[in-house]
């Protein structure tokens, strides 16, 4: 199979790449296979669970004030498990500020990214440990982070030499409407001329900001990339098989040096937005609930359980490790200490300049102007 021509949209194939159905029943697409075995689908069964425990752990944890806010993920664990486990480890992921998942699969853990909501600390993982770039809040902008990365990648020569173990590719994640954004137009443009190795992973969760996608695009997001002079393909978004074939697919195209690619992961952001987002004012629940029948974890679960790959063992296995995770975070994120005001100034450049060294010493005049204050 020519992966760079299957994704040309040809005629007559299916616009929607499915691998496993909501009732649990795999089918083939003929430009896609998945190529691992069951004890690989267990094991995204097992990423899906855990990360929707973190999601629901960090939400309750807002709830009760003790996070500032949290960007859920509900509803998006398939596409970020199944793109997330393509990944090599030389690859090089940048986030936006859900994707929580892929963080999963790059080893960060949880209680550092609840570190980042709880105001703590600004990210307090290292990028070059695990290829996972800190989050990013400003909506399209880790798009232009990805492309120029990807950019450099291919200037060290480690883009097309055939070796698998030396060549890499960046991906990217935003969302539906961070396609309208500039930053994400622009790193398309970039990406195309230069045939960068950068994958453009959007999420298309229906609801971009509270904003429906007919707001955002009056085509399909996935044929956007044609105007740009590179390929796209929409796959089942709630379909973690899919998103791993499609993603390792379109990773591989680009470490070989064929360019960028756009996949568009069709889902549906369960949740609200963030935690003080309020749905109901713009959506109805008989949309929700038409979703829900395509949860992405209950069609593991159908197909684990269906096919008799699985007993009840495996699931309370599963689900006491996702209590204690549970615990472990809550336990975590209380006993966070709050961090020194002043240290904001010590993670800024790596050589402090007087610039910013004034302004240390101007905060540090104020903080101390409150002592003794009642």
């Amino acid at each position: 199979m020519s992966v760079t021509a299957s994704f040309g949209g040809r005629e007559g194939r299916p616009p929607l790449v499915q691998l496993l159905t909501p009732e649990g029943e795999r089918v083939e697409h003929p430009d896609f296979a998945f190529d691992l075995d069951d004890e690989a689908i267990k094991g995204f069964y097992r990423d899906l669970v855990l990360t929707r425990r973190v999601d629901f752990e960090a939400t309750a944890l807002q709830r009760q004030g003790e996070l500032g806010i949290w960007a859920s993920l509900l509803g998006q664990e398939a596409a970020q498990i199944g793109s997330g486990r393509a990944l090599s480890a030389q690859d090089y992921a940048f986030p936006t500020y859900r994707e929580h998942g892929v963080a999963w699969c790059r080893g960060v853990d949880p209680l550092q990214l609840i570190g980042l909501f709880r105001g703590v600390d600004q990210g307090g993982w290292d990028p070059r440990e695990s290829n996972f770039h800190l989050y990013t809040i400003v909506i399209g902008a880790q798009t232009l982070h990805a492309t120029g990365y990807a950019m450099g990648i291919q200037r060290d020569g480690l883009v097309g030499t055939g070796d698998p173990r030396r060549d890499a590719a960046t991906i990217v994640y935003f969302g539906d409407g961070a396609t309208s954004q500039g930053d994400v137009n622009e790193s398309f443009v970039f990406a195309s001329v230069y045939n960068a190795p950068v994958v453009f992973f959007c999420q298309n969760n229906q609801w971009a900001i509270s904003e429906p996608i007919e707001r955002q695009s009056r085509i399909p997001l996935y044929q956007r990339a044609l105007g740009f002079g590179f390929p796209g393909v929409r796959v089942d978004g709630n379909d973690v098989l899919a998103c791993y074939a499609v993603t390792k697919a379109a990773l591989q195209r680009a470490r070989e040096g064929s360019g960028p690619m756009l996949v568009e992961a069709f889902t549906y952001r369960m949740g609200a937005h963030t935690t003080s987002d309020d749905p109901t004012r713009y959506r109805l629940s008989e949309e929700l609930e038409h979703w829900k029948l395509k949860d992405p974890i209950e069609r593991v679960k159908a197909y684990l359980s269906r096919n008799g790959i699985v007993d009840a063992g495996f699931y309370a296995g599963v689900e006491a490790e996702a209590d204690e995770l549970a615990a472990r975070l809550r336990a975590g994120c209380l006993s966070m200490p709050d961090p020194d005001p002043l240290s904001i100034f010590d993670h800024v450049y790596v050589e402090t300049t007087p610039q910013l060294r004034q302004q240390r010493e101007d905060f540090a005049g104020y903080l101390a102007s409150f002592e003794g204050a009642h």
